[in-house]
């Protein structure tokens, strides 16, 4: 089975949490798309009703208008459940976002989520953050070059680039991956959000109270303690 199906089933897997009458958060990116085309589904065929969305970012917005649900912006109103992918989960539920470049926003929205459901191929799974991914660290554009050095003691910064080109976030900031090797994510978290020209980070620690993990031979659930 390919990575796509099991995505597919993961986001299918979480999207069974979400009942008529709920405010959703929308994720962003490849696994988070499988859980708003399946919302849609259920809308159209009536299995579900009066769904209010927020999405992370602009093409979540996009597709889900496209595909009929509703999106509000956000407001301090709590939302019923969050559904979103990660690029690692840690045994203890903590993950790492953001290579899909949105994960300021990604973390505004489901920071305020009853719920915050994580969704992944068993690719995903990880004995500690930074085993297989860098930390994307949202970061701005002026005084770069001295963001990226006061990052490089924390680890080794690199900014992203898409198409040739410097990416550029839906908030009109960088993002630098920043491959670290230190043993406490916390603390880590705590040093980049107190560097200057720092914006956030994606470290998701402590947020996600289930994650939907699809194998070949199984959909597998773990709920935080």
């Amino acid at each position: 089975m390919s990575l796509e199906a099991l995505k597919e089933q993961a986001a299918i897997k979480a999207v069974s949490y979400i009942q008529s009458g709920m405010r959703v958060g929308l994720g962003t990116g490849s696994t988070a798309k499988y859980a708003i085309l399946e919302l849609a589904r259920k809308l159209r065929d009536g299995e579900l009703t009066n769904i209010v969305a927020v999405a992370t970012s602009i093409d979540s917005e996009r597709l889900a208008r496209e595909n009929g649900i509703t999106v509000l912006d956000l407001d301090p109103t709590p939302l019923d459940i969050a559904i979103d992918g990660a690029d690692e989960i840690s045994p203890t539920l903590d993950l790492i976002k953001g290579l899909g470049a949105a994960l300021l926003r990604e973390k505004i929205v489901e920071i305020q989520a009853k719920e915050f459901i994580v969704i992944a191929d068993h690719t995903k799974l990880v004995s500690h953050l930074g085993q297989k991914a860098p930390v994307p660290v949202e970061v701005v554009q002026f005084g770069i070059q001295s963001t990226l050095q006061r990052l490089s003691k924390f680890g080794e910064p690199k900014l992203r680039e898409k198409n040739g080109e410097l990416l550029i976030t839906d908030n009109g900031n960088f993002i630098a991956d920043l491959w670290f090797n230190h043993p406490n994510p916390t603390a880590l978290e705590r040093d980049l959000k107190g560097t200057l020209g720092v914006v956030d980070t994606g470290f998701f620690l402590g947020m996600a109270a289930r994650a939907i993990v699809a194998h070949e031979d199984r959909v597998e659930e773990f709920s935080r303690a």
